[in-house]
């Protein structure tokens, strides 16, 4: 005699039970809150254009969840209610090749479920990638072996009539110094090979080509840091010998903090002649109160021994 039905639901009703629990138990033991739990993997960010690709992020991770719930329900609802009955005898299942509203429902339901997914992702695409015409601060980033160099061009300038510029050293990251809460637009370029210019909390990666009006190279990008903080910047493309050591550090300061980072950048150093360096000009306004955010070297990252003086942002 086979098992009753009862038992058999019993059976069911208890491993269903007990694959809630441990469900529960994974989600409570991995000590994660609701924030994170909704981010999906997905590391924070620290501007706006960062928190619309996470929500992108989350709402097609949970439509992906529904459809693998729906696929995984009808899978194991096949296996569980029509499974080969003991002593049944063996027939053909029901046929459905012809069955044209079914057809149908399986060819339309993915394209709308790929044209969704498609406009949500283009809209998300055209908001992290649009431009304001006249941003708050614009910054020339150039890149070259193996090395960076950051130049505000629309700040005030030097004594000298120079822009305020920083690079960096064999002994020193160079920092690429931001306000919060304003718009801040990159300028990209290479004097030698490609690189790439990538800070992970932007969750923003560009390529850095050297002629990019040649190369028709969209070499400019905005955005808006939300907090203060230190960031490690990297080079995201092999670009030679000392590539994985070609880090930056991005320090994000308050408008009023980097209002007055600049403006002692544009005052000489009694003690040298020359304008203040960014590690003169931060370690002065750490002596002002301002705090470890702005520490005069970087806090995220370490420079490497191999001379980074060699080559120029000239080329």
């Amino acid at each position: 005699m086979g098992v009753p039905e009862r038992t058999r639901g019993k059976r069911r009703g208890k491993v269903a039970k007990v694959a809630l629990l441990a469900g529960l138990v994974a989600i409570l033991a991995t000590g994660c809150s609701g924030e994170e739990v909704l981010r999906f993997g997905w590391p924070e960010g620290v501007t706006p254009e960062a928190d619309r690709m996470r929500t992108l992020w989350t709402w097609s991770v949970i439509a992906a969840l529904a459809v693998g719930v729906i696929v995984w329900g009808l899978i194991f609802w096949t296996i569980v209610f029509h499974r080969k009955k003991k002593g049944a005898v063996e027939a053909l299942p029901r046929q459905f090749q012809y069955n044209v509203p079914l057809e149908l429902f399986c060819v339309v339901l993915p394209v709308v479920m790929v044209c969704v997914l498609f406009f949500f992702t283009a809209t998300t695409e055209n908001s992290v990638l649009a431009k304001e015409p006249d941003p708050d601060v614009s910054v020339d980033v150039t890149a070259f072996q193996w090395n960076w160099e950051f130049s505000y061009p629309d700040e005030a300038k030097t004594p000298d009539g120079r822009p305020v510029a920083t690079v960096g050293s064999s002994t020193e990251i160079p920092l690429l110094v931001l306000p919060t809460d304003r718009k801040i637009q990159y300028n990209l370029r290479s004097t030698d090979v490609i690189h790439s210019f990538w800070v992970p909390e932007f969750h923003f990666k560009r390529d850095v080509l050297p002629f990019p009006e040649k190369n028709n190279q969209d070499n400019q990008f905005q955005n808006t840091i939300d907090r203060e903080g230190a960031f490690v910047g990297r080079c995201a493309e092999l670009c030679g010998t000392y590539h994985a050591m070609m880090n930056f550090e991005v320090r994000a300061l308050s408008p009023d903090k980097f209002d007055r980072y600049m403006q002692l950048r544009t005052q000489v150093n009694p003690q040298t002649g020359l304008p203040h360096t960014t590690a003169e000009a931060l370690s002065i306004m750490q002596g002002e109160g301002c705090g470890e955010v702005c520490s005069p070297t970087a806090t995220t990252t370490q420079p490497f021994a191999t001379d980074r003086t060699l080559r120029t942002a000239t080329g």
